[in-house]
């Protein structure tokens, strides 16, 4: 088998053992499984498949980030415990990944049952030298990890783009470097706090999936997957510290799946442009596609998504009629240029399927007419 290492940036050979110990990042449960969870855990899935069908083992290890800075600041706008939340969003999810017939993992470790490795591993860290306290906050300090950027290859420039506009705070005047990154930091007053050796308060985002694969999975896995999005920081930073924890390499092949764009741009919470799974379920030719079964998977997920915001711009526009406005679609807003994408897709597949079987470009020809006339 070869596959993508992103590391090395290149098509290399994935000859692992019996068994397969995998890391696939998981959801954070703060809202629905949209496309792109489908399209990753699908991709997975689907490379977990073909290793058994080669005789492997495969044990798979997929995360649920139940406390984080996403998490926590939705449960309180909703109002409700943030575990509440978790819980309720994770059983979603388990039951999308069920209706996709995915394999199930090993383990599904979780931060807040995991407290006590991830403690572990920051002290570890502290005391071999490679992290600071500032106010209650503990970083890491990248300048002792001359590695950093070895998965990414990205320059420090856009290191620092992605770091502000993913979680991170390169401007925090508390950061030595502004690539350092959160190990431990305060609670809010309305957010859960455990004890530590670094003062009250929970993990950052990237210690805790290092502190859960090696938990489950050993200190060096054999392959780490995720989104593309992931590369940098949350995959960057996880190599440094799990690196510098465990005095081995942590990871001998990376690979990350392409996000899935929507009119013209990614999917994603925070552009709410997000199409769910439990709503394409709920139609056939959805169901078919996600399940990769549909004969031609690009013109059924087109029109099954032109449905969905069919429904969509149909309860908007009436909503705002009861108020006595305009909808502001005009009811028409992203029908169209959905809808005529789904129909060129399928006149390509229908191009397709008459050159295979030498059929007629004109669809029905002569042959119609004739069987038109012989009835009068």
């Amino acid at each position: 088998m070869r596959l993508h290492d992103t590391a090395k940036q290149a098509v290399v050979p994935f000859d692992p053992g019996p068994t397969v110990r995998m890391y696939v990042c998981g959801i954070t449960p703060y809202d629905s499984t949209h496309l792109g969870h489908a399209a990753t855990y699908l991709t997975y899935d689907l490379l977990i498949r073909r290793l058994e069908s080669l005789g492997h083992a495969v044990h798979l290890v997929r995360n649920i980030t139940d406390v984080d800075d996403s998490i926590l600041p939705k449960a309180r706008s909703l109002g409700v415990d943030y575990l509440e939340l978790a819980a309720a969003e994770t059983a979603r999810f388990h039951d999308d990944m069920a209706a996709l017939d995915t394999r199930p993992p090993i383990a599904e470790p979780r931060p807040t049952q995991s407290m006590n490795e991830i403690i572990e591993m920051i002290r570890v860290l502290s005391d071999r030298g490679y992290t600071y306290h500032v106010d209650g906050f503990t970083f890491f300090d990248v300048a002792k990890a001359p590695r950093y950027g070895q998965l990414s290859h990205y320059s420090r420039g856009h290191m620092i783009d992605l770091a502000r506009e993913r979680g991170g705070h390169p401007d925090d005047p508390r950061q030595r470097n502004p690539l350092d990154f959160i190990l431990w930091q305060p609670s809010l007053g309305d957010e859960p706090t455990w004890s530590s050796p670094f003062g009250p308060g929970r993990p950052g985002w990237h210690i805790e999936c290092s502190a859960m694969s090696r938990a489950t999975l050993g200190t060096t896995l054999d392959l780490h997957g995720g989104g593309v999005d992931l590369i940098y920081p949350h995959h960057e930073c996880e190599i440094a510290q799990s690196e510098a924890a465990n005095d081995a390499p942590f990871v001998r092949h990376w690979m990350h799946t392409g996000l899935v764009a929507y009119q013209g741009t990614k999917m994603s919470k925070s552009l709410g442009n997000l199409v769910f799974v439990s709503e394409l379920r709920k139609t056939a030719d959805g169901l078919e596609v996600l399940r990769g079964r549909a004969r031609s998977a690009i013109p059924a997920l087109l029109t099954a998504v032109a449905r969905i915001n069919d429904r969509r711009i149909a309860r908007s526009d009436r909503a705002h009629e009861e108020h006595g406005e305009q909808g502001p679609n005009g009811g028409t807003h992203l029908r169209p240029r959905v809808r005529k994408a789904a129909q060129k897709a399928a006149g390509c597949r229908r191009r397709r399927h008459r050159r295979r079987t030498g059929r007629s470009g004109r669809r029905g020809g002569s042959g119609r007419r004739r069987a038109r006339s012989s009835r009068h």
